[in-house]
């Protein structure tokens, strides 16, 4: 399947965890692009960026980029009307404090009990872990977003994370571009199929335990 069909696919999936009256925080990356994805019935729903900013508007056209206003990964925004602005510490009290309803962010590896690592991998360049390992305890959901396999057709869902980990059973659901699993309890479930993905296809692809709920 084509690449960007299969990313479309998560990034649309995804889009039907937000809801209306929700502080959400996004990921870098593939994350982004949720917000392009929301559903019209939903309403007032809030971005929050852990750099200092709650109300991230749409990306900005090129006559209202804004170089002084940019998101955590570092790109230009806009901001809602109603947004707030606020110092880092601020922003962390906010996380660390539970007022973040949902973080959807990408994912490395994942465990077969939620374990998530989506920060580094050893030996490469890294610029920090950004707000990750606060995200995803503080949050009162956490979604992760990402390819069933890598580049090299291996799976990313395993029995224990062999990457650093960014935080111990901390996913609640994770969206892939083969099927949707949640995470009860340290117990990994199967819940949804992507369009066109059988049974087999998750469990030749899936390098973990998980339980069959599909309906």
């Amino acid at each position: 399947m084509d690449k960007q069909l299969q990313r479309k696919k998560i990034i649309q999936r995804a889009a039907q965890e937000i809801k209306s009256d929700m502080v959400i925080n996004l990921g870098i990356g593939m994350p982004t692009l949720v917000a392009n994805e929301i559903n019209d019935h939903v309403e007032n729903v809030f971005f929050q960026s852990e750099n200092g900013l709650l109300g991230i508007g749409p990306y900005p056209t090129d006559a209202e980029v804004d170089p002084d206003l940019i998101n955590a990964g570092k790109e230009t925004v806009t901001a809602a009307k109603g947004a707030s602005y606020f110092d880092n510490a601020e922003s962390f009290a906010m996380i660390r404090g539970g007022h973040i309803d949902l973080a959807i962010l990408g994912g490395m590896e994942v465990s077969q009990t939620g374990d998530l690592a989506n920060y580094m991998i050893p030996g490469k360049l890294v610029k920090g872990m950004g707000g990750a390992m606060d995200l995803v305890v503080g949050a009162q959901k956490v979604v992760v977003i990402m390819d069933h396999m890598n580049k090299h057709g291996e799976s990313k869902i395993k029995a224990q994370c062999e990457l650093p980990l960014t935080g111990a059973g901390v996913v609640n659901t994770l969206i892939t571009d083969l099927a949707v699993f949640q995470f009860e309890n340290g117990v990994m479930k199967l819940v949804e199929l992507q369009d066109g993905v059988t049974l087999e296809e998750v469990e030749a692809n899936t390098a973990a335990q998980f339980e069959n709920h599909l309906k």
